[in-house]
């Protein structure tokens, strides 16, 4: 379980099923942590280098399959018992991924909006919860396939949102709440 609050950014030094990352926390065999809101287990450490499998399920459903040496992902351990829950509850289990169709500056803030699939659009509310690659964020102005963010000057610059463009594909996970919810209702 994780919380959406990033605690560092790793770079991508080998992609694939077998990706490889520079990893400045510190990180055990057989840890959880979170990239990019994916929950991963740590397989092999070697210093600052970390490695993991990425499952077929994994490739297909988030967009880890598509990095490239160098970029930069967010990272979050595993919430461990009695820690702060700063954002919200974030199980690491993505649903679908996105696309950025806005990232501006508003002042000193700026505004995300992104772009996904309609048929997920019942999981969110105004004033609700969305992970966006990992980063607990509000959503508002939620529309069909779209909705935006307020993103403050802390977390653009402390998570990956700040090497991001329009048309980056971002992981979305979607309030565990809404989607108990969402299935009580349809049964």
């Amino acid at each position: 379980m994780f919380t959406g609050i990033v605690r560092a950014l790793g770079e991508v030094l080998s992609p694939g099923p077998r990706l490889s990352l520079y990893c400045p926390l510190p990180v055990k065999k057989g840890d959880s942590l979170a990239v990019n809101g994916v929950c991963l287990t740590v397989e092999e450490v070697n210093g600052d280098e970390v490695q993991f499998h990425l499952s077929g399920e994994t490739l297909a459903r988030t967009n880890l399959g598509g990095l490239r040496p160098g970029e930069l992902v967010n990272l979050e351990p595993a919430l461990r018992a009695g820690e702060e829950l700063g954002g919200h509850l974030v199980l690491g289990h993505v649903d679908t991924v996105g696309k950025i169709s806005l990232l501006a500056s508003r002042g000193e803030e700026w505004l995300l909006e992104v772009a996904f699939d309609s048929r997920y659009r019942e999981l969110l509310a105004d004033k609700g919860s969305v992970a966006v690659d990992g980063i607990s964020l509000t959503p508002f102005a939620v529309r069909e396939g779209a909705f935006r963010c307020a993103v403050v000057p802390y977390t653009f610059h402390h998570t990956n949102l700040r090497h991001r463009r329009v048309g980056d594909r971002v992981n979305l996970e979607f309030d565990i709440l809404a989607k108990y919810v969402h299935h009580w209702r349809e049964r």
